[in-house]
């Protein structure tokens, strides 16, 4: 957005020009944040969490909103810590920071979990307590939180980018409490460990160098 002053302002005929730094498109800060989580996740030691509580409660319902809930707690922090990060350490810092960051979640991406049945006091309760319980301890450290404090701290939009994240989440575990056994069988989680290393690698690279091209 370019203003003008008004003539006499700075002077006789003098014109003042300003230009605005456009806002990151939330919808864009939304499925970016989203796609890369969704696709992280696959294969990660929540998502197999996901498949041991589906097979030991046998209640989708409560076990897909204790996902929810510990997702929205887990991240709405990671979201907030990557935020205050970036706005204190500045822009330039930040960039070196995030390349590293994000370059670090490709190799990670790349290691598969094993299953963790999350805090054994949990797996005593009831199905929504505890998957709440296991999934927001377990979530602690883990790459989808480490990466939602990266989103947060490039896109400064907290809210949109737990949004999104916590979508992203939604995606990959709620098929994998509803059909678990049969897409553990037929999806290639190399492939998707893969692609997820990618996705990461790029953003690494964009914020590295500096390029922009709707993401840095």
């Amino acid at each position: 957005m370019v203003g003008v002053s008004p003539a006499g302002s700075g002077g006789a005929g003098s014109q003042q020009v300003t230009r605005s730094i456009p806002l990151d498109d939330p919808m864009e800060t939304f499925f970016i944040s989203a796609g890369l989580v969704a696709v992280a996740e696959i294969g990660d030691k929540t998502q197999l969490l996901a498949m041991i509580l589906a097979s030991r409660y046998r209640q989708p319902v409560p076990i897909i909103l204790g996902i929810l809930v510990a997702t929205l707690a887990n991240h709405a922090l990671a979201a907030s810590i990557g935020a205050e990060v970036a706005a204190w350490i500045g822009p330039q810092s930040m960039r070196w920071i995030l390349a590293v960051l994000f370059l670090a979640m490709a190799v990670w991406c790349l290691i598969p979990d094993k299953a963790d049945e999350g805090p054994k006091a949990a797996s005593r309760a009831g199905a929504f307590l505890a998957t709440t319980v296991a999934f927001f301890l377990v979530e602690m450290g883990d790459k989808t939180q480490i990466a939602t404090v990266g989103l947060a701290a490039r896109f400064h939009d907290v809210a949109v980018v737990t949004a999104g994240t916590t979508t992203g989440m939604l995606l990959a575990n709620v098929p994998a409490v509803l059909f678990g056994d049969v897409l553990s069988r037929k999806i290639p989680l190399q492939l998707v460990r893969t692609i997820a290393a990618a996705a990461f690698a790029l953003l690494g690279v964009l914020s590295l160098i500096g390029v922009d091209m709707g993401l840095f």
